[in-house]
């Protein structure tokens, strides 16, 4: 026999709930004795989270954010409303423990093309002001009577 899971979220539905939400519980309690335990309803956007605790189940509580603070990862399960792969809904997410969600591959791909848009936008804007400089100082000798294009 392996270990068990660390962690098991289960997603209910609508046919299966109650199972779901009580026998379920039980068999990752008593049998797999999983050290946290949550669920969420997508239908109803409700959810639940239990630690293991000298080998029952106790409710965590929500944190000041909402959020599910799971203590095997050190991370925060939260519900994030937003689009996800062409669907606008409620998600579970998680974030760190100060509440930054955790970047999806997709939103670090984003993320990394945006500074680098950025950062391209300000290598721009320093080259224009360099050639802005060397066109003041070209004015400037040619008022003083030096052609700045004659070698010396």
């Amino acid at each position: 026999e392996g270990k068990g899971p660390d962690l098991v979220i289960e997603l209910l539905s609508k046919s299966t709930k109650k199972i779901d939400q009580n026998e379920k519980k039980w068999i990752y309690q008593d049998k797999l004795k999983v050290p946290e335990y949550f669920w969420y309803d997508p239908w109803t956007d409700e959810w639940a989270g239990f630690r293991l605790t000298e080998g029952a189940y106790e409710s965590i509580q929500e944190d000041q954010d909402n959020h599910l603070i799971s203590r095997k990862l050190n991370l925060a399960l939260c519900q994030w409303e937003g689009l996800y792969q062409d669907v606008d809904s409620t998600w579970l997410r998680w974030c760190d423990t100060e509440g930054n969600l955790l970047l999806l591959l997709s939103e670090k791909e984003r993320h990394r093309a945006n500074i680098e848009h950025l950062r391209a936008n300000q290598e721009r804007q320093r080259a224009d002001q360099e050639r802005q400089r060397a066109d003041r100082l070209v004015e400037q000798l040619k008022n003083l009577g030096v052609n700045p294009d004659d070698s010396l």
